[in-house]
C-alpha cells in the first residue's frame, strides 16, 4: 500500500500534462501511486497518460468512456486509490520539488491527521510565482493536530481540493465525494474541514497553481457559473443532515455571499444578458440560507 495516491484528472490539458505528471513522478518521496484519469479528453491527454504508464509502474491510467467533468473524474480516481492519503492535482498544475517528502514528514510529526492543509503559489505565464495571500493561516505554531474550531481561519483559504492531503480511511468512512458541475470543490472542502477530527498545517508551498491566459474553466464565460448556487445548496444540506455542525452556518453563509459577489463582479464569467437573472437567484439564495447571527455583507 503506497503512502500517497495522487489523483490527476485530465481534460484538454495536453500542453501541460507532461509537466504535471513529471512533477509527481520525480518527487524525492517515491512511495506513491499516480492515478491519471483521462476524462474522455478530445486531445492527446489519453495518449500522454498511456506513455507515462508504459515507463513507470506507479502510474495507473484510467480512461473514462464519456466526459463527466472534474468532480466525477476525481471520484473515478478515488475509487481506484489504495494509498494511505489522497492528494489531488489538476492536470495543468504541478507539485513543487520535495513537496511529498515535506507532506510525509509533517504527517508523521502530527500523528497522521485526517487532513493536512498546505500552501500553494499562483504560477503566471511570465514565470512569476506569487504565494497565497493568507498563508499566515498555515502557521505551524501551537498544538497539532487540532480541529477546525481551534483554527476557524482555515475557512478563509481558497476552497479547493488540491491544497490538502486526506486520510483515505477518513474520506471513505464519511462518504465524501465530489459533485458534478462548476465549483465542485465548494461542497467538498467545507464539509471535509468541518467533519475532520484532526487537522494539521504545513507552512510550505507544495503546489504551483497555473494561471492560464485563457482556457481555464472559471475564466470561461458561460451560464454554467449559475451552478454555484446548487453547490452551496449542497453545503447547507450537509449542515442540515449533521446538526453537530450547525455552529458553522453563519460563517458559511458569509463565505457564500462573498463567493456569489465574486462570480457576479468578475467580467469574464457571466454571459451578457444573464447578470440580472444571476442577481435574482442570488437574492433568493440569500433569503433561503440567511440565519440569525450571520454577518451582514457590507
Amino acid at each position: 500500500m503506497p503512502r500517497f495516491s495522487v489523483i490527476v484528472p485530465a481534460y484538454q490539458v495536453q500542453a501541460y500534462l507532461r509537466e504535471c505528471l513529471e512533477s509527481v513522478l520525480t518527487q524525492s518521496y517515491p512511495d506513491l501511486e499516480l492515478i491519471a484519469v483521462d476524462d474522455c479528453s478530445p486531445d492527446a491527454c489519453g495518449a500522454v497518460i498511456d506513455e507515462f504508464a508504459a515507463r513507470d509502474p506507479r502510474v495507473r491510467p484510467v480512461h473514462l468512456p464519456a466526459n463527466v467533468g472534474l468532480g466525477p473524474a476525481r471520484n473515478a480516481g478515488m475509487a481506484r486509490a489504495t494509498g494511505d492519503y489522497l492528494v489531488f492535482l489538476d492536470g495543468d498544475d504541478t507539485l513543487t520539488p520535495d513537496a511529498l517528502l515535506a507532506v510525509a514528514d509533517r504527517l508523521k510529526e502530527t500523528g497522521d491527521p485526517d487532513v493536512l492543509v498546505y500552501d500553494y503559489a499562483r504560477a503566471y505565464w511570465t514565470g512569476e510565482t506569487v504565494r497565497n495571500q493568507v498563508a499566515a493561516q498555515l502557521a505551524e505554531h501551537g498544538p497539532a493536530p487540532f480541529t477546525l474550531a481551534d483554527r476557524p481561519g482555515l475557512l478563509s483559504l481558497l476552497a479547493v481540493a488540491w491544497n490538502k492531503a486526506y486520510r483515505r480511511e477518513f474520506v471513505e468512512r464519511e462518504g465524501f465525494t465530489f459533485p458534478p458541475g462548476y465549483y465542485e470543490d465548494t461542497p467538498w472542502t467545507y464539509p471535509v474541514l468541518m467533519t475532520a477530527g484532526t487537522i494539521a498545517t504545513l507552512d510550505r508551498v507544495c503546489v504551483h497553481y497555473r494561471q492560464r491566459r485563457a482556457g481555464g474553466i472559471l475564466h470561461t464565460t458561460s451560464e454554467r457559473h449559475f451552478e454555484v448556487f446548487g453547490q452551496y445548496d449542497r453545503v447547507f444540506a450537509h449542515l442540515d443532515a449533521h446538526p453537530g455542525l450547525e455552529r458553522w452556518r453563519p460563517v458559511l453563509f458569509r463565505r457564500m455571499v462573498d463567493h456569489l459577489l465574486t462570480v457576479y463582479t468578475r467580467p469574464d464569467r457571466l454571459p451578457r444578458g444573464s447578470r440580472a437573472a444571476f442577481l435574482r437567484r442570488a437574492r433568493e439564495q440569500y433569503r433561503r440560507h440567511r440565519t440569525p447571527g450571520a454577518p451582514v455583507p457590507a
